[in-house]
């Protein structure tokens, strides 16, 4: 009798400690349940599984020299505070430093990041280091110049090619179809600068074969030295009729030629993103008009990719940002006024 009474007694203790154990279970979730429900913003779960909240993620520009970066920092700087990671803007003091930005990548990779982002100077020299990104499974997005290889979970740019066969286009149109234009091109080893002088040439070709290219002539985006390259062409090629620029420093840099030489009114000038400069010779008639990329838009969708590609998510191998030709007639649009900076 007593040994079934202790048999029972056990019986009811074990039952109680299972019990026990599954009232537990039930009202405590596993940090995993609680990332998932936790009620944060969207960044804090992924559909991968993994939380990516407080996730740091360097961002390797081209350079500072130029607005249109700053227009990229402040919105990748933004889309970072909202969706919950921290951002390292950087990149070196010119877009000719490709080995000061190998150096920042370097450093960067040594960190062992969420992911990164980059903006290629040379598009085949970054290729070694970013092998060891994919080694480490460490996310390459890809933004505004890309590389040749395909590494990067996606690149995030202006089809560059397409906008600047619009500015062969309203060049060409600008000057009769035929004549001799000058072509200022911030490098030959990014992929805007590739794409950019290849597009203009390839459709100056096509669509008004009677036009004359004078270059392409590398400045290094610096307007400086674009100036002085765009005073040459002037001064050799006295019955030249316009110029391209490939971007800012560029396209400054020719309209600097054009007052010194006092050929304003004379020449037709074409440029490439806006910054305050720009703007204000195409409102006072020195730049016939320019095209425009999405510099904010650009640094707020490489965080966006950024964050999908930490948390497993599939992403297109090109996000395409868009592009918009502006001169006098439209510049005060309120689409175009969206995608300008100064």
């Amino acid at each position: 009798m007593n040994s079934e009474r202790i048999r029972a007694k056990v019986a009811l203790a074990v039952v109680a400690v299972l019990v026990a154990a599954c009232s537990s279970t039930g009202s405590s979730p596993s940090p995993a349940a609680s990332a998932a429900t936790g009620g944060g913003s969207p960044a804090a779960s992924s559909a991968g599984g993994g939380s990516v909240a407080g996730a740091y993620i360097p961002i390797v520009s081209k350079g500072f020299q130029h607005q249109f970066w700053q227009a990229v920092k402040k919105g990748a700087e933004g889309k970072a505070s909202e969706l919950g990671v921290k951002v390292n803007f950087e990149g070196p003091e010119n877009e000719s430093q490709v080995d000061k930005q190998l150096e920042m990548l370097q450093a960067e990779l040594d960190k062992n990041p969420a992911a990164v982002c980059f903006a290629a100077l040379d598009s085949k020299a970054a290729v070694p280091l970013l092998e060891q990104f994919k080694a480490k499974k460490i996310p390459v997005v890809g933004f505004d110049s890309g590389v040749d290889s395909d590494i990067p979970v996606t690149t995030v740019a202006t089809d560059n090619s397409k906008a600047a066969g619009e500015a062969a286009d309203r060049l060409g149109e600008a000057i009769g179809g035929k004549g001799k234009v000058g072509l200022i091109v911030h490098d030959q080893t990014s992929r805007t600068g590739i794409d950019r002088r290849d597009g203009f040439v390839n459709e100056m070709k096509k669509k008004y074969p009677d036009v004359e290219i004078i270059g392409p002539q590398y400045g290094g985006g610096d307007q400086l030295k674009s100036t002085d390259l765009a005073k040459a062409m002037i001064q050799a090629n006295p019955d030249i009729k316009g110029f391209f620029g490939s971007n800012e420093g560029s396209a400054i840099g020719v309209v600097n030629a054009v007052k010194e030489l006092n050929k304003s009114g004379k020449l037709v000038v074409v440029g490439y993103d806006s910054g305050k400069a720009q703007i204000d010779a195409i409102n006072n008639g020195l730049m016939l008009g320019a095209i425009t990329q999405n510099p904010i838009g650009i640094g707020q969708e490489c965080v966006k990719a950024a964050v999908k590609a930490i948390g497993g998510e599939s992403l297109p191998k090109t996000i395409d940002t868009g592009f918009y030709w502006y001169d006098k007639t439209n510049i005060n649009n309120p689409e175009i006024q969206a995608v300008l900076y100064q």
